[in-house]
């Protein structure tokens, strides 16, 4: 299944992207769901998968976390199931964004997909990201805002709303329709009848995420080992001299900041640490540890007319000549390796053919598979 989106990007980004919201009626003609609730449901019962049940009976919300074992707290109405990064584990929803793929690939967080009941929703809040809601099955009535001050409010301890806020937006989505939602716009989503919503978020780190993931880099690169000495605050040691022994002289402030500093402006060691940091998912990835397998058994079950595809939600990024995949670095050359790896080209045996006399080359993609990044099409 395939599907197309009705939408002149151009016009979108210089208008719309991270200025104000927008409503695209029809956006996917004759839309069909890729899953349903019951699959949907399936998905929330294991382990590894971030879901959640919200209800709102009588003004009283309520919020509990899965794997569930059953639905009985998802009610005939006020409920909604949300279930984080469905792309990762139901491969079958991938389509979906395709037609987004135009956007830069280490900014898309994830598809989140929600099932609720009639009146279902999670109440009035703002997000910190860039968000497309698409309408599935059903119908679900949206107000949205353009970017405001507004009060948040917490009606339930792990659940952050905002109080009344000015509408921009106010509509009824049927199947097909698609709401755009730029980060720090107000909005509030009911369903009127059993509905499906496909969230696909576009998130950015903030400087805290991106500090103490370059923290991490350099602890675990050993960098920064050089201690503070007073040379590089003074060019004469009496100049330390002082009448207030416990002040700080700017002098050595500048000092201290220029360790920090010296650390974020090498500029070899900030590309590294961008392509590790920003290649991994914030989600669970369905690796399967199984084997490793040889380079003879990986060509033995191509040539049986297995294909290798790439892991579902696996995010690449290309920066400086390198492939970072899931936080590693991967310095691939061989141009078609590198091609069907960017483009998410399935590996069959006319491909493994015609890179294996390149033995690096081979010995990369065996790497990947053994890693679980790459696997055969015939494993879920």
């Amino acid at each position: 299944m395939s599907y197309i989106l009705n939408l002149n990007w151009q016009d979108f980004l210089d208008n719309y992207w991270q200025k104000k919201p927008v409503l695209i009626k029809h956006a996917f003609n004759q839309f069909i769901d890729p899953i349903t609730p019951e699959i949907l449901a399936g998905l929330a019962m294991e382990q590894e998968i971030d879901s959640r049940i919200v209800t709102n009976h009588n003004q009283q919300w309520s919020l509990m976390h899965g794997p569930f074992e059953n639905f009985s707290e998802l009610t005939d109405s006020h409920s909604t199931l949300l279930v984080q990064a469905v792309n990762h584990w139901y491969e079958e929803v991938n389509p979906l964004l395709e037609p987004f793929r135009c956007l830069p690939n280490w900014r898309l967080d994830d598809l989140m997909i929600s099932y609720s009941t009639p009146n279902g929703g999670v109440g009035p809040h703002v997000d910190q990201y860039d968000v497309f809601i698409l309408q599935g099955m059903g119908k679900r009535h949206w107000r949205v805002g353009e970017i405001q001050n507004v009060k948040s409010i917490s009606p339930h301890p792990q659940l952050l709303q905002i109080e009344g806020f000015e509408t921009y937006i106010d509509v009824i989505l049927e199947p097909g329709d698609l709401l755009y939602i730029p980060p720090l716009a107000p909005h509030e989503g009911y369903a009127i009848e059993p509905s499906l919503n496909y969230s696909i978020g576009f998130r950015a780190p903030n400087a805290r995420e991106l500090l103490s993931g370059f923290a991490d880099y350099v602890i675990e690169n050993q960098l920064g080992g050089e201690r503070y000495y007073d040379k590089k605050a003074y060019q004469l040691p009496s100049t330390m001299l002082r009448d207030d022994v416990h002040s700080i002289n700017p002098t050595e402030l500048i000092a201290l900041k220029s360790m920090l500093q010296n650390l974020l402006e090498d500029d070899n060691h900030f590309t590294h640490f961008a392509g590790s940091f920003l290649s991994q998912s914030r989600h669970e990835l369905n690796l399967v540890e199984d084997e490793c397998v040889t380079l003879e058994e990986l060509l033995e079950i191509v040539h049986e007319g297995e294909s290798l595809i790439k892991l579902s939600g696996l995010r690449i990024i290309h920066l400086d000549n390198h492939l970072f995949i899931n936080g590693e670095m991967f310095d691939i050359q061989n141009p078609i390796l590198k091609n069907h790896i960017l483009k998410n080209i399935p590996f069959d045996y006319s491909t493994l053919s015609s890179i294996q006399a390149d033995e690096s080359a081979m010995n990369q993609l065996l790497e990947l598979v053994n890693h679980g990044y790459w696997h055969f099409d015939s494993i879920d």
